[in-house]
């Protein structure tokens, strides 16, 4: 209902969508950039416009996520947690934050996007330094934007197979990521056990 709404509305659409998206709503952010995106590609919205009015509207929402959370955090999170896989979320996102910080912030806004919204609120809500905050921020949803609005003008014509390998895309960077992590633990481990078998010899 809202993407066919999209032709209509145009970039004021895209950005109340994409600003409400940054608050835990369900609205279809990612989709409602690639759909513009297409338009862009057909010569039927303009580029830079397109691209500053999802950005600037992903922004505003981060930094309204954040304000709730600094001003009234606990009483947000509960309301919110009153679902059970928002429930979830909220832990992924606290664990998030305190293990990752400002690197957290960045990659919550496109390769782990579901914990995004959670992540502006608990980054208020624990003190998160503005300023690390919105720098990360910043540079996380310029890559958000940038991948889907490009996405769409490359895939003008399908939007669904833009979708498809944007969420494909994004499973991999995921993935890639993840294993990532797991080795370097593995390896930081294996040191570890060496160096006390070697304080055990000595």
């Amino acid at each position: 209902m809202i993407l066919a709404m999209v032709p209509t509305y145009g970039l004021p659409l895209l950005a109340a969508v994409v600003f409400l998206s940054c608050l835990a709503l369900p609205v279809p952010s990612s989709l409602a950039m690639l759909t513009s995106g297409s338009f862009v590609g057909a010569g039927d919205l303009a580029l830079v416009p397109t691209v500053l009015t999802a950005l600037f509207a992903a922004l505003a929402g981060d930094q309204t996520g954040y304000l709730i959370g600094r001003k009234a955090g606990a009483p947000a999170l509960r309301w919110l947690a009153r679902k059970r896989d928002r429930k979830v979320l909220i832990a992924r996102a606290r664990a998030w934050i305190a293990r990752r910080g400002g690197i957290g912030v960045f990659l919550s806004r496109w390769l782990f996007s579901p914990l995004g919204p959670y992540v502006n609120l608990i980054g208020g809500a624990t003190g998160l330094g503005w300023t690390r905050f919105t720098l990360w921020g910043a540079a996380g949803e310029a890559v958000w934007v940038a991948m889907y609005v490009g996405l769409g003008v490359v895939f003008a014509g399908n939007i669904a197979a833009g979708a498809e390998l944007a969420a494909d895309f994004s499973g991999i960077l995921a993935g890639g990521a993840i294993s990532l992590f797991l080795g370097l633990r593995l390896v930081a481990l294996g040191r570890r056990h060496r160096h006390r078998a070697a304080a055990r010899l000595k």
